[in-house]
């Protein structure tokens, strides 16, 4: 337990610094009353992933293997994809039901969102920095803490709600965190989290571009309440069994 906090407090220490030193340069190179634009945020975010994948490798406290990926393990990814792709609805409306919590960084992730460079760190290098560091770190040490798996998956998804440091961000960020813990503690890989984790970046990615409201809703998306219900049914139509499918590939 005491290993994953650690973790987790290295990994906000890395965010922090890394913005204070891309800030500083920041203002030397284009002045003191120049506020960070995107470009300036999606540097801030590359450095600290890539920053953040190297200091956990090096101090081998993610550990990287090929073995799972040996076994071609190809349906399991697909059914990554596929769960991935019935959640996005769901996920959605089950945020649009909840209490609405403050968006602290709405304007900073409106800019790297809609910049074509924030796939590149949202879509990409976010994947696989906090899967390195939230699965194959934090949880990899408190399924070691703990015998009930579930307790240690709920840690580590609650941890990764936190260090996304927004509100509105965190009930995701957890249920999506209890999947991803589950799916690495059945197979010992970030892989498969890595999978689901781009697919649901991406696609988020795309449809934050596709339509110019951010706050647009579901019902004003599909034009009607019952088209909503129906597009919910039909999504669970494809995450429910996609869940069976891995429950029933993923090796333990």
């Amino acid at each position: 337990m005491k290993n994953a906090l650690i973790y987790a407090v290295i990994f906000g220490a890395i965010q922090v610094v890394v913005s204070f030193i891309v800030q500083g340069v920041w203002t030397l190179v284009m002045g003191k009353d120049t506020v960070m634009n995107a470009t300036g945020l999606i540097i801030t975010m590359a450095v600290f992933s890539i920053l953040t994948m190297a200091v956990f490798l090096l101090a081998k406290w993610s550990v990287v293997s090929r073995h799972w990926v040996r076994t071609r393990p190809w349906f399991v990814l697909f059914w990554c994809v596929v769960a991935a792709l019935g959640a996005i609805v769901p996920s959605v409306w089950l945020q649009e039901h909840m209490p609405e919590l403050p968006n602290v960084v709405e304007g900073e992730f409106d800019m790297i969102m809609k910049d074509r460079w924030g796939y590149f760190v949202v879509g990409l290098l976010a994947p696989l920095a906090e899967e390195m560091v939230f699965r194959g770190a934090i949880l990899r040490s408190l399924l070691r803490w703990k015998q009930n798996p579930w307790v240690g998956i709920a840690i580590s998804a609650l941890l990764f709600a936190v260090v996304h440091m927004n509100p509105a961000q965190m009930p995701h960020a957890f249920l999506i965190g209890l999947l991803l813990g589950w799916m690495y503690w059945r197979t010992d890989s970030i892989v498969p989290g890595v999978v689901y984790h781009w697919v649901n970046n991406t696609v988020a990615y795309i449809l934050y571009n596709i339509y110019s409201d951010p706050d647009l809703t579901l019902v004003e998306m599909f034009g009607s309440e019952q088209k909503v219900l129906m597009a919910l049914g039909f999504s669970l139509l494809i995450f429910l069994p996609s869940l069976f499918q891995l429950n029933q590939r993923l090796a333990k």
